[in-house]
């Protein structure tokens, strides 16, 4: 399974125009029981790819000046038809504008606002990651008032029906939920789907996430990042 991934994502690159990865990646199988698989590398296009179609994703580590590779076991993901949607979500989805891809680099500083507790994102990420939006390989999906001010969203990275989702933030109640409901009707869309959340938390639990094994995670990303990739519109856009 790991050689089918790691040739999968050469094909990938390759289809893309990326150069090819220099750095080498151990299979995620690897992973110590925190989940890292190495330490090292670099947040080029064709290095986060690569990573993406093989199982890993980047967080910085210590002083945020080195990087981690993570394969967590077990894996958390939210099934499309599985996402529960309480009466008050209903509500708020129809007091909110969700748009896709008009604000990325806005939800991305918000993600990355430092007086959020546990923040991880860094300037670098936030290079990187808008360089993937550049190259349509990432998204994010926005939440804002009437009014037009941006209270909500989320971004993740995007290869065929794989959304990797990295962050999500709020300055209203249940903006982000929001923004979560309408990215899971455009993956609902495209087949072999799968929504990666990286970590169960107990928010995200009561959306619906679940918890699957590395190897099946695994086998559910092969069919995914040979599928097609949704389209990234909302209704009306």
């Amino acid at each position: 399974m790991v050689e089918s991934l790691e040739h999968a994502s050469e094909r990938l690159i390759a289809g893309l125009g990326l150069p090819a990865c220099t750095w080498h990646f151990p299979p995620a199988d690897t992973a110590d029981d925190s989940g890292l698989v190495a330490i090292g590398g670099d947040l080029r296009a064709e290095t986060l790819i690569t990573a993406y179609c093989t199982g890993l994703f980047p967080m910085p580590l210590g002083s945020r000046t080195r990087l981690g590779w993570w394969s967590p076991d077990p894996r958390a993901i939210l099934e499309p038809a599985a996402l529960r949607l309480s009466r008050s979500l209903r509500r708020s989805r129809s007091r909110y504008v969700v748009t896709v891809d008009t604000a990325f680099e806005s939800v991305m500083s918000s993600c990355a606002d430092p007086r959020r507790p546990h923040g991880w994102i860094t300037p670098a990420f936030q290079d990187a990651y808008t360089d993937l939006f550049t190259r349509g390989l990432a998204h994010s999906v926005e939440t804002w008032t009437p009014e037009g001010d941006l209270v909500g969203g989320l971004y993740g990275v995007s290869v065929g029906a794989l959304f990797a989702g990295e962050s999500m933030f709020h300055h209203a109640v249940d903006a982000s939920k929001v923004a979560l409901a309408a990215l899971v009707d455009i993956l609902r869309t495209s087949t072999d789907a799968l929504l990666d959340v990286q970590w169960l938390t107990p928010h995200l639990g009561s959306l619906g996430v679940v918890e699957i094994s590395r190897a099946a995670y695994l086998d559910r990303l092969a069919a995914a990042i040979s599928s097609s990739a949704p389209v990234f519109e909302v209704d009306g856009g």
